[in-house]
């Protein structure tokens, strides 16, 4: 039977690239492709990201070729050099990024070189089709491409430095709340934490990412490859983790990092203390109310890989929940498939959720329905609830199919304005348990 993408939640790789672009101050991308690539792809994250917003130069701005027939049947390549020069000429940028589309890959144009014509200028390219992946590739490009052409080449290391890769800024609606909370999180061991994308960031201080002594990935999916770029060409070692969301994974996130880096474990349990203390001084505020009424939920998991787990393990492992089904969306490979699911042999919930990898909205809804016995108009009936799904805005849907409670986390989200908040942390986990408690007295 054929296969077909049903309400995609990714755009494809030059989307990613521009989306990638955007998280960095004063950086302009330069899109070689037909017009309406930029302002769609761009549109998308804009809208579907919280608001998120255009950026320095993006949406209607973004200088593109808007390249046309005879551009694909002579070629775009001088059409390219022409919008560099333009480009050069009247916008402000510290970093230039050229990024291509299908097309223009497809006659064989070769927009990285013309980039590299104009690196006294601080120009790069990268290349960014469409065909090349989906939203995750597009970051891996621009990334491998900063980390190569702009990042210096450094001898020297700062031993308890690190580079934080994996978040990909509006894919991860609440990028900069994360960021700033793990780099606030890291400070509290002696850590500092260099984020590409988090408050204060700039090309400047990226120049000097080289001098890091470790590189953090977040994600799976997205990060890997250039994290593979700086251990060939600034030796800096990586290591992955899963985001960490509330005391459980933050615990385990500042453990890990502290032992790889030989940070005093007397400095890391008493940061965790001091952080658990907080939040649990918090959290005893809404027992009353959250046992009195019986909060407690059977929870429904919908999102990539990057939030998937975390998000799971947070509200069964800390929240109280009862995990009862987990979709992951971004997950193709068998073998990648397998290390994923081992993750869940770890949570400390009586109950484990069946965990599933479809990417299609309308699968999700087939399989929550067939996981739980139909009501044949028994007299006595046990049914899935009462539920709560955890997702993309593409889930309100299936919540409301199914009468269930519904927080959108996972891109995309275009129900919620996202400024500084953040689910990452002992900050996020309770920030998150506000969302998810106010949608459930909400009615009230």
């Amino acid at each position: 039977m054929a296969e077909f993408i049903e309400r995609a939640k990714f755009s494809c790789a030059l989307g990613g690239a521009l989306t990638t672009i955007a998280g960095i101050p004063k950086v302009v991308p330069i899109v070689h492709a037909p017009g309406g690539c930029a302002a769609a792809l761009s549109g998308t994250y804009n809208l579907a990201a919280g608001y998120r917003g255009t950026g320095y130069c993006g949406g209607a701005m973004i200088p593109t070729t808007n390249i046309a027939e005879n551009n694909i049947v002579f070629g775009g390549e001088e059409r390219l050099e022409e919008q560099i020069e333009n480009s050069l000429e009247i916008l402000d940028a510290d970093l230039y990024v050229v990024v291509t589309g299908c097309q223009v890959e497809i006659i064989g144009d070769d927009a990285v070189s013309i980039a590299g014509r104009y690196r006294d200028k601080n120009v790069i390219g990268a290349s960014t089709p469409g065909f090349l992946g989906n939203t995750f590739k597009g970051y891996d490009a621009v990334l491998k491409t900063i980390i190569s052409e702009v990042i210096e080449a450094s001898c020297e290391k700062e031993e308890n430095t690190v580079n934080i890769l994996g978040v990909v800024p509006g894919h991860d609606v609440f990028y900069r709340g994360n960021l700033d909370e793990i780099k606030r999180l890291l400070e509290l061991i002696g850590v500092r934490a260099n984020t590409f994308f988090g408050t204060g960031e700039s090309v400047a201080s990226i120049r000097k990412y080289g001098k890091a002594a470790l590189n953090i990935v977040l994600s799976g999916q997205a990060g890997l490859e250039p994290a593979k770029t700086f251990k060939q060409l600034h030796d800096i070692p990586y290591i992955t983790a899963d985001v960490p969301i509330g005391p459980t994974g933050t615990e385990e996130f500042l453990i890990k990092i502290g032992n790889e880096l030989n940070i005093s474990p007397f400095l890391i349990r008493k940061a965790i203390e001091e952080e658990k203390k907080v939040y649990y001084s918090y959290l005893e505020r809404i027992v009353d109310i959250y046992s009195d009424i019986d909060f407690q939920r059977y929870a429904l998991v919908v999102a990539d890989s990057y939030y998937a787990y975390a998000l799971t393990r947070f509200l069964a492992d800390d929240l109280g929940w009862i995990p009862h089904l987990t979709s992951v969306n971004d997950i193709s490979a068998e073998d990648e498939r397998e290390a994923y699911l081992k993750k869940f042999k770890s949570l400390t919930s009586e109950t484990k959720p069946k965990v599933i990898f479809k990417e299609n909205a309308g699968a999700v809804i087939k399989e929550t329905r067939n996981s739980w016995p139909y009501n044949n108009n028994q007299k006595y009936y046990d049914a899935l609830g009462p539920v709560f799904v955890v997702g993309s805005g593409i889930e309100r849907s299936l919540a409301e199919k199914i009468g269930a409670g519904f927080l959108a986390v996972a891109f995309p989200v275009s129900n919620r304005v996202v400024l500084n908040k953040g689910y990452a942390g002992f900050r996020g986990g309770l920030t998150l348990v506000e969302d998810l408690i106010s949608q459930l007295v909400a009615a009230r």
